[in-house]
């Protein structure tokens, strides 16, 4: 399959469980807000509010490995997800338990190094919970109608699903023993390389930082960085007033332009660029996730609404943060935070014995908004780039019933010999099929069709409108019927 364009079909599976996100990072900005000191110990309310939203945001991996699945089964049926889950609890009770590690590898856990028994707790990330929701899904898709001897008749169709998905996660568990410890290892040694750079080194571990979170191996970098992995404990000592003034804290103020000011932009820039009858919908999810960006610094529903809808834009973003955490090091503009990059850490930290010019970061944020708005707009529109609203809706009345309709579809679309795999999203069919070339793309556009995409020889997709879910069901229907019948 194109790469292309099954990172789409990801991307448009992840808008469920990102429309969840904002509302963790709202309860733990408020809890916060509610209790600047204390982080909930000084308040029941406060308390309720940061485990709440603690409950969402330490959990993402679970709502991805979930929604990927559920949004890339053929039939969005509960067992995809199901196994999806099922398939990130493995790999959580192999990989991220150190002993388990010890014994697989024969290392034994005084051994071990610091960095490995770090990767082990890092090992459940939102890419673990995509890369088994994928692997959930794939198989979802394979194996749903699947018929085994009479005597395992039970363990046939949707029950098989969970069962393959398991040890399937076994055997991705076992690779991950030996490579993510290597791979992470692999970082923090190049993170503790470039440490020594001062604000050269700061401007490429905030590049490496936001392009590592789609693989969730950023956390090696902050290990090292931001945490104590090696001394350099930038969080903790800022807020302690132990570092040294003028450069504890250069990794951490670059982080408030980009996160409080530049990403909502980019979520600005992409409602203006959505297509008119999409603005309703795109604008609560991307105005939540902007005000979520700005008073928490919780950014991942904004990044992961266009990291794989709209790759180019990611590599701009991570380079825009790492020139961010460059400025705001070489100029000594320095803030600092606790939980993220938001306005509540900006206004708690203002005072510190640590902060330098503390004001400036907000100069630079609004400049920062400016570019990002300007880059994100210009992409998008000059190279169409698909971000969240992008799609067309017809308008268009259809004669036709939805079933009628489907039929025609399927036979201009090269019959249903041609039909390898039916998906939709809100307004789009997503097809593979044997051959592109069969395809009668006038008819197409006689049945109402706005648009057809190609994307490589055997993927597919027709823009029909808002019932494009409801055409494609019906096609897949019609599709198995025939199938069955053969």
């Amino acid at each position: 399959m194109n790469i292309l364009g099954y990172l789409q079909q990801v991307g448009k599976a992840l808008m469920v469980p990102i429309a969840v996100l904002p509302a963790g990072g709202l309860m733990l900005g408020l809890g916060y807000a509610i209790d600047p000191t204390g982080w909930g110990a000084n308040s029941p309310l406060a308390t309720i509010l940061v485990f709440g939203g603690k409950g969402i945001m330490d959990n993402q991996a679970w709502l991805f490995a979930a929604g990927v699945a559920y949004g890339l089964a053929k039939d969005n049926n509960g067992a995809a997800a199901l196994s999806g889950l099922l398939g990130l609890l493995i790999v959580e009770m192999v990989v991220g338990n150190i002993n388990v590690i010890s014994q697989i590898t024969g290392v034994p856990v005084a051994d071990m190094s610091q960095a490995q028994v770090i990767a082990s707790g890092a090992a459940v990330s939102a890419f673990t919970g995509i890369l088994m929701g994928i692997v959930a899904a794939v198989l979802y898709n394979r194996f749903h109608n699947i018929q085994l001897p009479t005597a395992l008749g039970f363990f046939g169709g949707r029950r098989f699903v969970p069962i393959v998905t398991s040890f399937s996660a076994i055997g991705i568990s076992i690779l991950m023993v030996y490579v993510w410890p290597t791979v992470y290892g692999a970082l923090v040694n190049f993170g503790v390389a470039i440490s020594e750079m001062g604000a050269v080194g700061a401007g490429v571990y905030g590049f490496f930082n936001r392009l590592l979170i789609p693989v969730g191996l950023h956390h090696a970098l902050n290990q090292v960085f931001i945490f104590d992995l090696v001394g350099i404990s930038d969080i903790s000592k800022f807020w302690s007033g132990t570092g040294e003034l003028g450069v504890t804290g250069m990794y951490q103020a670059g982080f408030f332009p980009v996160m409080g000011y530049g990403l909502p932009a980019a979520c600005l820039a992409m409602y203006h660029c959505a297509k008119p009858e999409n603005k309703a919908k795109v604008g609560g999810i991307l105005g939540a996730a902007a005000v979520t960006a700005i008073i928490t610094g919780v950014t991942e529903p904004i990044e992961f609404a266009f990291m794989f809808v709209a790759p180019v834009l990611y590599v701009i973003h991570a380079v825009l943060t790492g020139l961010s955490l460059f400025i705001a090091a070489s100029m000594q503009w320095f803030a600092g935070f606790t939980f993220s990059g938001g306005l509540i850490d900006f206004v708690l930290s203002f005072n510190l014995p640590l902060a330098i010019k503390p004001y400036m970061l907000i100069v630079q944020g609004l400049c920062f908004a400016a570019i990002y708005y300007a880059v994100f707009r210009f992409a998008i529109e000059k190279f169409d780039l698909k971000t969240p609203g992008r799609e067309s809706v017809d308008a268009k009345q259809q004669l036709l019933p939805v079933d009628d309709r489907a039929e025609a579809y399927v036979s201009a679309l090269g019959g249903r010999s041609n039909l390898v795999s039916i998906d939709a999203c809100i307004t789009r069919l997503r097809l593979t099929l044997k051959d592109v070339s069969r395809i009668d793309e006038e008819t197409l556009t006689e049945l109402g069709a706005l648009g057809v995409v190609k994307l490589g020889d055997k993927n597919l997709q027709v823009i029909v409108g808002t019932e494009a879910e409801l055409i494609a069901q019906a096609m897949a229907n019609r599709h198995e019927s025939a199938v069955a019948a053969s």
